[in-house]
């Protein structure tokens, strides 16, 4: 009789867990932190190490979990020199780990826009947030001309500089071009212009301000990811100061020549931009994360929460998930409400 009555109670406890409803998964809400453009994060060796725009300074975030950033230590990592030609408005870091070193790539100016240029840092610590950050110089092509939103990748077994900048000296037109290069502080040989602003929702860019030209076309933010046959080339165009900010796409096949014009294809329309129904708006300069157990692909961010708030300090980091269609291209959807809640990263 106790066994048959200890067998019943088992029976019973089997049949009350299937028909529990499974544990709700943690969830998360944006943004990510109160304030901070061109977000920019790198998962290594079990941490996620963050930064983004400050203006003054390159300050990196160190967490294992990237939705909870909130609660992540930071440490400012460099400051610039008082005067000189990177000693002022930095602009969009990126972190990278290459041939067993850090870099920080980074856009700086002597105190005008015109004299906006990238430049690099080297760092041989195991931790980016210690060991001393080594001035590398300035990342230049042979044009020398003004260039922001560096960013650096490797595809068959070539580093590959890509990033926004002037065909001339004069303000009005910003491309996308990229390089070859000889190691992660040189470029090597002539750089392609890879994308022109041509379509009207890259070309929102007119400006109020006497200092500056009246109309400006943007593609800048250049990031590439990797999906099947395809390599993608998602940038941000029109001006950062409309609420029309957006994501374009770029697309090239699997080994072709990445420095042969006719190896990219430019998507017609946006792939990401404003959800006014959802109050997001000029959505734009992004970056991308994998979960911490390699299963999901997240979009990192930035956006305002009201119309007309501009490029300066209402912009806030956000993430959310995105998959990808049966072309090999991302599908990004809509921009998420703020306080919406997201399933945390797989992993996490």
């Amino acid at each position: 009789m106790r066994l048959l009555l200890v067998w019943i109670c088992l029976l019973l406890a089997q049949a009350s867990a299937a028909q529990a409803p499974p544990a709700a998964k943690p969830t998360f809400t944006n943004p990510l932190l109160p304030a901070g453009a061109d977000p920019w994060s790198i998962y290594h060796e079990g941490y996620y190490y963050y930064t983004h725009t400050t203006g003054r300074n390159i300050t990196l975030w160190k967490t294992k979990s990237l939705s909870q950033l909130k609660t992540a230590p930071s440490k400012v990592v460099w400051t610039p020199p008082a005067t000189g030609p990177n000693s002022r408005d930095i602009w969009a870091p990126e972190l990278h780990f290459l041939n067993g070193k850090w870099y920080l790539y980074y856009a700086a100016d002597a105190g005008t826009n015109q004299t906006h240029r990238l430049w690099v840092l080297e760092n041989a610590s195991p931790d980016p947030m210690q060991g001393t950050w080594t001035d590398k110089g300035q990342l230049q092509d042979s044009a020398n001309k003004w260039a922001i939103d560096g960013s650096v990748f490797e595809y068959n077994s070539q580093y590959y500089l890509v990033w926004s900048g002037w065909e001339g000296d004069v303000n009005g037109r910003q491309c996308i071009f990229l390089a070859r290069m000889k190691n992660p502080w040189t470029i090597d040989g002539p750089s392609l212009k890879v994308s022109t602003p041509i379509f009207p929702w890259e070309r929102n860019g007119d400006l109020n301000n006497p200092q500056d030209p009246p109309h400006v076309d943007v593609n800048e933010g250049p990031q590439l990811l990797r999906h099947g046959n395809k390599l993608v080339l998602i940038y941000s165009a029109s001006g950062c100061w409309t609420d029309t900010y957006a994501l374009g796409m770029l697309t090239a096949a699997a080994g072709s020549d990445l420095m042969q014009p006719g190896s990219w294809t430019k998507h017609t329309t946006p792939v990401f931009q404003q959800n006014p129904a959802a109050k997001v708006f000029a959505p734009g300069h992004n970056s991308f994360f994998k979960s911490p157990d390699g299963t999901e692909d997240w979009i990192l961010y930035h956006a305002n929460d009201e119309p007309g708030q501009g490029c300066g300090r209402f912009r806030s980091p956000r993430a959310q998930p995105f998959t990808w269609q049966a072309d090999g291209t991302p599908h990004f959807g809509k921009p998420v409400t703020l306080g919406q809640p997201i399933a945390r990263p797989s992993g996490e």
